[in-house]
């Protein structure tokens, strides 16, 4: 065994190896089932480093600890052959731990951290509801497999203070704010490198579906580039696409290369304790807390009405505007449907409803980014030839911008979509595209052409009143909506487009 090891160590690349003498500064360990690892004696100077063969030794890439051969096109995304020192962030499901095995497999020094973002001790109601727990048994076990070490890390309070703070204050102003993409800015890349700074990693790793083109020229300083994965159902680039340059450079994607089928197929392969577990789905600090129980116990409920946009119908009463979002059809409880969300006058607490959502023209093609932020610093040159998202997803725009100074002498983008979206929410983000490479994103301001839904003046009168009492009981809703005429008026000089009914309009 001893010379089984030593012969091990005769391939590796001196870059590898921390001290010349490596018997001298290692320990051996061996137990069943599981690889022996070379541990330092100094532990202050060098983390725990499970032993590898680089592929100038095994072309097959194989796997020393479980003997599994890997197509080398599964490492494609891992940074294969250059003995990297990797912080790999492991939530405990299947996309991270299939990155850290392969990872391991491309023949890296991996430590794996697991982030602890729950609430504080003061919300031991939310607290007992999240699975961490779980999570961390399983990222635990994951590692166990290939001896890798696994740190926790707590970011509670950076959570609590830069996303969901942030996320509370933004349904409080109306707005549809995007968690995921504030999560991976501010937390997983921004407050977690932050916290290992001093730890001296070449990367940091995750199981996002993505894929980042680095360039190791030592003559060109040229930026990181974001591309997309090549699993464009499960593609997250929408995710990640507020990034600044800085952090995308010291990111591996593993899984940029891979289909989902595939990794789920991965993980059943390399044995993972997890491999059968179900995706993550909803708001990743909720754990399987509701959203609108989340809403209720921070931003509470104020009762207010319901009226149908076309008409001004009072068709019944909502809990609060922040909990309904453009475009919304769930949580209404309102017969003869389906009904939308359309419109919210955040200042009167009052929603507007339409069961014709997606048959009036209501010019969704344009609206206004600001918070801009480009992936390789500057806008691009060309703007008339680009693709937009508006959402996670497969589906893209194709889409022009025009560059402004807004009145707060900020920088925003006038967007021109190709054709129209039904779910522009202020507060999201929309990210822009050049072929497979994502650009930049920034959030969206207004949407409709500074228009919204055109809501007829019975409907706008009835919002702003103070005592809405005096309005009755909510009219019977009809099977079928009346026919409605339009009509085009001027109000402080900017054309807004009324509905006009014989029984809601003088």
């Amino acid at each position: 065994m001893l010379r089984a090891a030593m012969a091990a160590l005769s391939h590796l690349p001196p870059s590898c190896i921390p001290n010349p003498n490596p018997l001298k500064h290692f320990l051996f360990s061996f137990s069943p089932h599981k690889s022996f690892q070379f541990r330092p004696c100094c532990l202050r100077l060098f983390m725990a480093r499970p032993l590898f063969l680089p592929s100038t030794a095994v072309q097959s890439s194989r796997i020393l600890s479980s003997n599994i051969e890997l197509d080398p096109h599964y490492l494609s995304c891992s940074m294969p052959n250059k003995c990297l020192k990797v912080a790999v962030l492991l939530s405990g499901g299947v996309d991270s731990s299939v990155a850290l095995r392969l990872l391991h497999a491309a023949g890296h020094s991996c430590t794996a951290f697991y982030l602890k973002i729950w609430f504080q001790e003061d919300f031991n109601n939310f607290w007992s509801e999240c699975p961490w727990e779980e999570d961390l048994k399983y990222a635990k076990a994951v590692c166990d497999q290939v001896d890798v070490p696994l740190e926790v890390v707590h970011l509670t309070d950076e959570y609590w203070e830069n996303v969901v703070s942030h996320i509370i204050e933004e349904y409080r102003c109306g707005r549809t704010p995007n968690p995921d993409v504030l999560c991976n800015t501010r937390i997983k890349f921004g407050a977690f490198m932050d916290a290992i700074s001093g730890m001296e990693f070449d990367y940091v790793a995750s199981g996002h579906y993505a894929n980042i083109v680095h360039s190791f020229s030592e003559r060109t300083n040229k930026p990181s580039v974001l591309e997309l994965s090549r699993d464009m159902v499960k593609d997250q680039t929408y995710f990640l696409s507020h990034l600044s340059q800085s952090q995308l450079k010291r990111l591996i994607f593993p899984l940029g290369c891979i289909p989902k089928d595939e990794v789920r197929n991965m993980a059943k392969v390399f044995g993972l304790p997890n491999k059968d577990r179900k995706d993550s789905q909803g708001i990743c600090f909720l754990g399987k807390i509701k959203f609108s129980e989340f809403v209720a116990r921070h931003i509470g409920e104020k009762e207010g009405v319901i009226l149908e946009a076309e008409t001004g119908d009072f068709l019944g009463k909502h809990r609060g505007f922040w909990f309904y979002t453009i475009g919304q059809r769930q949580g209404l409880r309102l017969p003869g449907g389906p009904w939308y969300v359309v419109e919210k006058d955040v200042s009167n607490n009052v929603i507007f409803v339409s069961r014709n959502y997606f048959s009036f023209d209501k010019r969704r093609r344009l609206f206004r980014v600001g918070s801009l932020k480009w992936l390789g610093g500057s806008p691009p040159s060309q703007m008339d030839q680009l693709r937009c998202k508006v959402r996670h997803g497969p589906g893209f725009y194709d889409c022009s911008l025009r560059m402004e100074v807004s009145d707060d002498k900020n920088e925003v983008a006038v967007v021109r979509l190709s054709e129209d979206d039904q779910g522009l929410a202020a507060g999201q983000f929309a990210a822009f595209y050049e072929g497979r490479t994502c650009i930049g994103s920034g959030v969206i301001l207004e949407s409709w052409d500074d228009k919204g839904f055109p809501v007829c003046t019975k409907a706008l009168e009835i919002a702003i009143m103070e005592d809405k009492s005096t309005l009755g009981k909510p009219v019977k809703i009809k099977v079928k909506p009346e026919t409605c005429l339009k009509e085009s008026e001027h109000k402080d000089g900017i054309e807004v487009e009324v509905k006009q009914c014989s029984n809601c309009c003088d």
